[in-house]
């Protein structure tokens, strides 16, 4: 079995004076067989307009952005074979690959926005390394 971990994390922003924004990922850790659908659930709650990302960490490795949405169609394709389908009347940006490989044993962050990355006031979302 393919044991992809996953970051439990609920994540509060208060940006600006808009409205509290915050992000649940339910599972902390998933448990896959390489070559099954694989799907890491993600729900946030806003009250202004939605930017929603998915990161990810592989071992001894950064974060590196996976794939957003930010606006238009609602399934978004990001870097390897990763897709999420954004459901605003669920509030949901769940992430999915069919099928998962050995590769893909990661830790995997959701986060939302109120600001568009790399409009005014600058704010842009990039990957941290923490090495």
């Amino acid at each position: 079995m393919l044991l992809l971990p996953i970051s439990g994390l609920d994540v509060i922003f208060a940006p600006r004076g808009m409205g509290a924004q915050s992000v649940t990922q339910p599972d902390a850790q998933v448990l896959v067989s390489e070559g099954a659908r694989l799907e890491l659930k993600c729900n946030y709650s806003s009250s202004a307009t939605t930017y929603v990302f998915w990161y990810v960490q592989y071992p001894n490795q950064g974060l590196q952005l996976l794939l957003k949405y930010i606006s238009g169609d609602t399934l978004v394709k990001g870097i390897n074979g990763f897709k999420a389908e954004f459901k605003k009347s669920e509030t949901s940006f769940h992430l999915r690959k069919s099928p998962a490989l050995g590769s893909d044993a990661a830790k995997y962050f959701c986060s939302v926005s109120d600001t568009v990355p790399g409009s005014t006031g600058g704010a842009e979302h990039k990957p941290w390394d923490f090495s």
